[in-house]
């Protein structure tokens, strides 16, 4: 399973009024979202080949035509253990500082349309030092947390401190 969108069309309609389009995915019970035009495709989980001394949260690469892909694990950034991937985890394909990424997650949910003005600051949490999260929307009963891609990928999130603890 593959799913394409077009950046073009979703970042002209964004550009044109003060809504934000998100994609929005899960992770275990948890929702996230991102941008739609950082998102270049979904697709169905494919065997990562993994790297020696990769972070924690670098899942491992893949070809993905012709590119090699690093695929991040994003429960393992927010502090909930490795994926046990199954065929029906999915891999959201982004662009993300001149980039392309893969980040392994439970399943998407939705593409939705935030005013602006609904996206809320994220507490100041000792948790969230870096700054993954970059603000929180309320869609229906559930909390979005929207991801800053370039913190997951840099950082990992929550697996980074134990890290430097090992380093030191």
């Amino acid at each position: 399973m593959t799913l394409q969108l077009s950046e073009k069309h979703f970042s002209s309609m964004q550009a044109e009024s003060s809504v934000r389009r998100i994609v929005t995915f899960k992770v275990g019970d948890r929702t996230f979202g991102i941008d739609v035009g950082m998102v270049r495709e979904i697709k169905g989980w494919q065997a990562t080949t993994p790297l020696p001394h990769a972070a924690p949260h670098v899942r491992g690469v893949l070809n993905l035509r012709g590119v090699i892909l690093a695929v991040y694990d994003l429960r393992t950034s927010i502090g909930l253990g490795q994926t046990e991937a199954t065929a029906t985890h999915v891999i959201v394909v982004v662009d993300i500082e001149d980039k392309v990424a893969g980040l392994l997650v439970d399943s998407v949910s939705d593409i939705v349309d935030v005013p602006v003005s609904a996206v809320r600051p994220a507490p100041d949490l000792e948790r969230d030092e870096h700054g993954l999260i970059e603000g929180l929307v309320l869609l229906d009963t559930d909390i979005v947390a929207l991801l800053d891609l370039a913190a997951v990928i840099r950082d990992g999130g929550a697996e980074a401190p134990m890290a430097k603890a090992r380093a030191n």
